[in-house]
């Protein structure tokens, strides 16, 4: 299937600017993982459209997405991305297993305002070369790290975006990895960096401690697609102060 290109300015931010403005505005910038389905758990959507859940995301005042589209493991596709793009005017992050610069391109042609780059799935020369190629197609690179071993090697770039992923990604994210991680490797991250906190959030109490912590924003999926209510959850995340007393 032959895709449009959409345009990745839809947005007037960058991704990063976006999440630097709800984090000093005074709540936490929550960035809601659109994905199809999870190694652990399974189908995540329960029939319901991945488009109109990034819709109400978008509305309940998400200041960004990612979208997945890693088709063997987590059941996306490039048009999954094409069609929240089209549908949103909030920054989107593209997920994949991205290990060429010709992925980097299609992300920009189907709308993505940045790209995830895994440093565990990745050649430190490779990772370099595509953080580089990145930002010459005008995306964002978002390279994630999960250990000392990945995070001293990415220190010598100059990172504006960072993420801590509180899971193995090469177990697919199966582990029982927790936001400990977060907490252990923050430290250590070059001041100025935007850190997001990834994966194994589960709740308010969560986002605060990776919050508490350092972390300046934090990605969560799997508990907003399983949550009763989505959007609730979404605003207790985002302000648990408030919404939890």
């Amino acid at each position: 299937m032959k895709l449009e290109r959409v345009d990745s300015r839809n947005s007037n931010q960058r991704f990063s600017t976006a999440l630097w403005n709800k984090h000093h505005s005074g709540i936490i910038p929550v960035i809601p993982d659109i994905k199809t389905r999870s190694p652990g758990e399974g189908d995540l959507l329960q029939g319901r459209d991945p488009v109109e859940i990034a819709k109400a995301l978008e509305r309940a005042g998400a200041p960004a997405l990612s979208v997945v589209t890693e088709p063997e493991y987590f059941g996306g596709t490039p048009n999954l991305l094409q069609q929240v793009a089209r549908a949103v005017s909030i920054p989107i992050l593209h997920k994949d297993f991205v290990n060429n610069r010709s992925q980097l391109k299609e992300s920009v042609d189907l709308g993505a305002s940045a790209v995830l780059l895994i440093a565990a799935m990745l050649e430190k020369d490779q990772l370099f070369k595509l953080v580089e190629d990145a930002w010459q197609l005008g995306l964002e690179p978002l390279v994630e790290i999960h250990d000392e071993t990945e995070l001293a090697i990415i220190r010598e770039l100059d990172l504006p975006l960072l993420g801590i992923n509180n899971r193995k990604i090469v177990e697919l994210e199966t582990d029982d990895g927790n936001v400990t991680t977060t907490e252990r490797l923050i430290g250590m991250v070059r001041p100025g960096t935007l850190i997001i906190s990834e994966s194994s959030l589960v709740c308010p109490g969560d986002v605060k401690r990776a919050i508490a912590a350092g972390a300046h924003a934090v990605l969560v999926g799997t508990a907003l697609l399983q949550a009763f209510d989505m959007v609730e959850m979404f605003l207790n995340l985002s302000e648990p102060d408030r919404y939890n007393q």
